[in-house]
């Protein structure tokens, strides 16, 4: 165990939560924090860094939107900076597959004289089950602009797993890991599976980039439709339609498949009674 506490930025998050409950549970002292924690992180708000920052020995680093955004290398940059001055033994950086900007940022990661790790992940499998497409799910309606493209959707309990290992065992420094699900899969086969755990029907029904910019601009406003579309434009064009090893390299097993993942949540795709 280590003294000085970790900190995880991003703790009300996906994954930020998990890699909490994680090193809580194995006895490490943590340090959550996020925008409205009682020690408040929020990466538009570098005042807010060092205090968060303050003798932390490594860092879980997520960014909020996403490193897709055009101001994440800056941040990220300024954010390495904030941390080497604060004395951060550490750093693990949640990475996007296949996006621009995101290596970009595990550039500036690993040019930064610290030990660090870098996880490149695919798409969340809880992206059905946890986020803003649960709603779909629960209409049986899943339209994404990703065409016929396959993406091994990667389980976060996996991610979780080695992002926990990365921040605590000095033998992941250095390393990349590309984290994947064991399969690749269309959104038409995971709308399958989906609808298979569910017991009833959900489709996918692709869409254009036009038609979901639209939608999204609706539901969340232009800003978050732009980026979310562009990022969509990026890497639905197949670039990640391979698998990577990152899980097995880790953790030394393979990787949970998706329609494990489906079996595991299905409670949340019950519709109201």
């Amino acid at each position: 165990m280590t003294a000085k506490p970790i900190l995880v930025i991003g703790s009300t998050g996906k994954t930020g939560g998990r890699v909490i409950a994680r090193l809580t549970e194995l006895g490490h002292a943590v340090r959550g924090v996020s925008r409205n924690t009682e020690i408040p992180f929020v990466w538009e708000k570098r005042e807010t860094w060092p205090e968060a920052l303050r003798g932390a020995g490594a860092v879980y680093v997520t960014y909020s939107p996403d490193l897709a955004a055009p101001g994440a290398p800056a941040d990220i940059e300024a954010f390495v900076a904030a941390a080497a001055e604060a004395g951060v033994e550490r750093l693990v950086l949640l990475s996007g597959r296949g996006e621009h900007n995101a290596i970009r940022c595990e550039e500036i990661v690993r040019d930064s004289g610290l030990p660090y790790t870098l996880l490149r992940a695919s798409w969340f499998a809880q992206n059905f089950s946890e986020g803003a497409m649960l709603g779909q799910v629960l209409e049986g309606v899943v339209a994404m602009p990703a065409g016929e493209v396959a993406e091994p959707f990667i389980d976060l309990e996996d991610l979780a797993d080695v992002a926990v290992a990365a921040l605590t065992d000095d033998r992941h420094e250095g390393r990349l890991y590309e984290l994947t699900g064991p399969r690749l899969l269309t959104f038409h086969e995971a709308a399958a599976r989906i609808a298979e755990a569910a017991g009833r029907p959900v489709a996918y029904v692709p869409v254009t980039l036009d038609e979901f910019h639209a939608e999204l601009s609706r539901q969340a406003g232009p800003e978050y439709a732009e980026l979310l579309t562009e990022l969509c434009r990026e890497v639905f064009d197949g670039r990640n339609a391979s698998l990577g090893d990152g899980v097995r390299e880790a953790l030394g097993r393979e990787p949970r498949d998706f329609a494990s993942f489906c079996r595991d949540v299905s409670a949340a795709w019950t519709l109201p009674s």
